[in-house]
């Protein structure tokens, strides 16, 4: 197994979110045991704390159902400068905080791909698609936009900060999508993005949905960056979100997408978005992320630890 050098950065935002509580979630992950665990797998981790904005930038978009947007945008220029540097050597772990930080990651790790000369893939886990423009959100909370930013599309100038570097929406998989707004469906089609919804894992499984798309990252010599959203499970399973959605992937199955990953060897950095611990029970979503992260880096099913509530 090769060994890691695992960075964990705690992104406390919220402000791309439509209820509060999304700021505790990098500490709810360390109090689980995030470090320990990938500690206990051979592996090396550096926690290099928690970020925290600078002052919010001058951004402005004529849409006024838009909450927060000067504040989301100082987000994500620090986070993009952040994922570029920490990304240089060694794999960055970004703990959330809602999914609008995905939009600072990714484009900083879009970044990092073309100075090492690589293509950079995004596997996206997740029950919606994140696809909206600064124009097309309805609801004005921009957790639902990073998707649409970091593959360069229009609608967020003068908004979001200048993306230098433009995620290819060809090299984009979504996983376990089910709740997708008009307009998002509208534009997804066109998007060049791979989507593999619950309908398609219902009917083929996982594994071969999963399998076609790292043979692709592989055949590539990608980097390969996971966003993992709460919201990508079944509620029954990980309620500590606010974005609850039926009908999402079981137990079994996120952890067999976790192993096939650590067996392709090719995830170079990671998200973990959306964990509302006020929403939780018990700390059973933050454990259960710890679990997945575990098996992403090494942890096998007879290994599997018992647990107790």
């Amino acid at each position: 197994m090769t060994i890691r050098h695992c960075k964990l950065i705690g992104v406390p935002v919220q402000d791309g979110a439509g209820r509060l509580g999304c700021e505790m979630g990098p500490s709810a992950l360390r109090t689980a045991g995030l470090g320990s665990a990938i500690v206990s797998l051979g592996h090396r981790v550096t926690d290099l704390g928690t970020v925290s904005p600078r002052a919010p930038m001058t951004a402005e978009f004529p849409n006024p159902a838009l909450k927060k947007l000067p504040e989301v945008a100082a987000w994500i220029r620090e986070l993009t400068e952040i994922a570029f540097e920490v990304s240089a050597d060694g794999m960055p772990i970004f703990m959330g905080g809602d999914h609008s930080l995905s939009a600072g990651t990714v484009s900083g790790l879009a970044r990092r791909a073309v100075a090492q000369g690589r293509p950079l893939f995004a596997l996206w886990l997740d029950a919606h698609p994140d696809f909206h423009n600064l124009g097309t959100t309805l609801s004005g909370n921009i957790h639902g936009t990073p998707m649409a930013y970091v593959t360069g599309q229009k609608g967020f100038e003068g908004g979001f900060p200048p993306l230098a570097t433009a995620l290819d929406p060809h090299n984009v998989a979504m996983l376990g999508i089910r709740s997708v707004d008009d307009a998002e469906r509208r534009a997804l089609p066109d998007s060049g993005i791979t989507i593999f919804d619950m309908r398609a894992i219902d009917e083929y499984s996982i594994a071969p949905l999963l399998r076609r798309f790292l043979d692709r990252v592989h055949a590539d010599n990608g980097l390969l960056h996971v966003s993992l959203d709460v919201d990508f499970l079944d509620p029954a399973i990980a309620p500590a979100v606010g974005t609850t959605v039926p009908g999402g992937v079981t137990f079994r199955e996120a952890h067999l997408v976790m192993e096939m990953l650590h067996d392709s060897g090719l995830v170079s950095s990671l998200d973990i978005v959306e964990l509302n611990p006020f929403l939780d029970e018990r700390g059973r979503t933050a454990t259960l992320l710890v679990d997945l992260v575990a098996s992403l880096l090494g942890r096998r099913v007879l290994d599997r630890p018992t647990w107790s509530f």
